[in-house]
């Protein structure tokens, strides 16, 4: 929409803004804000605004707790259901100490760095999710429950797709915040949902998936309804999954000798960062299923793979990432892919063959991590992961997945314990 600190200025005085969200997310990519007036605005882009960093998970100690939220002017967009009138924005921020310098917790300065060190040899990301998600029916007293909201299964119509009017409102809501869907359709699942982006740089990416999870939640709550981004809510049923589609070009130019090198490259690193790319305990219960690989490997237009190759040309040209789940935090997962991607094309990898035939008939071969604490002790002793992020993130990320899995290993009812300790958060 805007691009400048002087052109926001004006379009918050045109438009009749009164407050203004300052977006951020922890390392576990849960959306966090502050909201300021709009004659405080500028007073953050200058010098940012301060907020008590001991109290967000990951972040610091109580000895060490300022930091301050600079907004980022590129990223302005209205928030349509709030009044018209006394109107509120919103703006995705970096995240520094009161030095000035960078804060090590930050995910979306991470990936911002490594999509200059990528502009810096030439090459260009563009990134497209698809993200599934639950709708749930709520209780007498309005809390969620486990019970879909409809009994469709994959692209069906009303009345048995009761979702249509919701996911129109979700489209129609982006659309008015500037972001732009391709398509939106009843997944496999009872009360379960896709919307595809359209794509962008990675970090605009990262930015509308957050905005997205945000948007869904919002509007499913108007609608008498509960948004889940679970991997796995219901054990039966399909999982959700956030598919994330990656192109490349080198000054320009696509090529196919690009995507096979990125596809090894991120085939060669996938386990060790998988942790980020499926966060919870929940996460596994989804992988090897219904669509979800468990091999790794790739293919041509093969959905049980971990990389798929679709069938495309120009600008949808892509290699697609089917392991992820929406659990992650976007920013660090898009940031380790990215780098996973460019060590293979500096290193000249070459992937395996292509599999061929369904993956989910294999009886041998290289899988994904079994559970999170195979994650955690793969992502753990990995040289790669721990190049890229920072140290203190990497230790607290590491631990608090560790208390997540004992946690779970304590539990008596392993199935609840795989659910409810993020069924609301997430």
């Amino acid at each position: 929409m805007t691009n400048t600190h002087s052109e926001v200025m004006a379009f918050i005085k045109e438009q009749d803004v009164r407050f203004v969200r300052l977006v951020f997310c922890d390392i576990f990519g849960q959306i966090k804000n502050i909201s300021i007036s709009a004659d405080e605005l500028d007073r953050a882009f200058s010098s940012g605004i301060s907020f008590d960093a001991s109290a967000v998970k990951g972040f610091l100690q109580v000895d060490e707790s300022d930091l301050l939220l600079f907004p980022d002017a590129s990223t302005l967009s209205i928030l349509p259901w709030r009044p018209a009138q006394g109107r509120v924005v919103r703006f995705f921020c970096s995240i520094k100490r009161p030095d000035g310098t960078p804060f090590e917790g930050d995910g979306r300065s991470l990936l911002a760095e490594t999509v200059q060190k990528a502009a810096l040899l030439g090459y260009k990301f563009g990134v497209g999710p698809e993200c599934e998600f639950y709708l749930f029916k709520l209780d007498e007293e309005g809390l969620p429950t486990y019970r879909p909201m409809d009994r469709g299964s994959y692209l069906d119509v009303a009345p048995l797709d009761k979702g249509e009017n919701v996911r129109r409102e979700i489209c129609l809501t982006l659309e008015q915040m500037g972001f732009y869907t391709e398509r939106s359709h009843h997944e496999s699942g009872p009360g379960q949902h896709e919307i595809d982006f359209k794509y962008g740089s990675p970090l605009e990416a990262a930015d509308n998936f957050i905005t997205f999870k945000s948007v869904v939640k919002t509007i499913a709550d108007r609608s008498g309804l509960f948004a889940s981004f679970l991997p796995k809510p219901l054990a039966q049923e399909s999982g959700s999954g956030l598919h994330i589609n990656l192109s490349i070009t080198h000054e320009g130019q696509q090529s196919k000798i690009l995507e096979q090198q990125m596809t090894a490259g991120i085939l060669n690193r996938i386990n060790e960062i998988s942790l980020f790319l499926n966060p919870l305990v929940n996460s596994y219960e989804r992988l090897g299923c219904f669509e979800a690989p468990r091999y790794i490997g790739w293919g041509r237009a093969n959905r049980s793979l971990l990389i798929r190759l679709p069938q495309t040309t120009g600008e949808y040209r892509r290699i697609e990432v089917r392991s992820a789940d929406p659990a992650c935090n976007p920013y660090l997962a898009i940031t380790l892919l990215l780098n996973a991607a460019l060590e293979g094309i500096q290193n000249h990898m070459v992937s395996d063959e292509e599999y061929i035939g369904s993956a989910y008939q294999k009886q041998c071969g290289k899988t994904l991590p079994p559970s999170l604490i195979d994650a955690i002790e793969l992502a753990k002793n990995s040289e790669f992961v721990s190049s890229i992020i920072p140290k203190r993130l990497l230790e607290y990320f590491l631990e608090a997945k560790l208390a997540d899995w004992r946690a779970y290993e304590d539990a008596g009812d392993k199935h609840l314990a795989s659910r409810i300790p993020y069924f609301m958060t997430t």
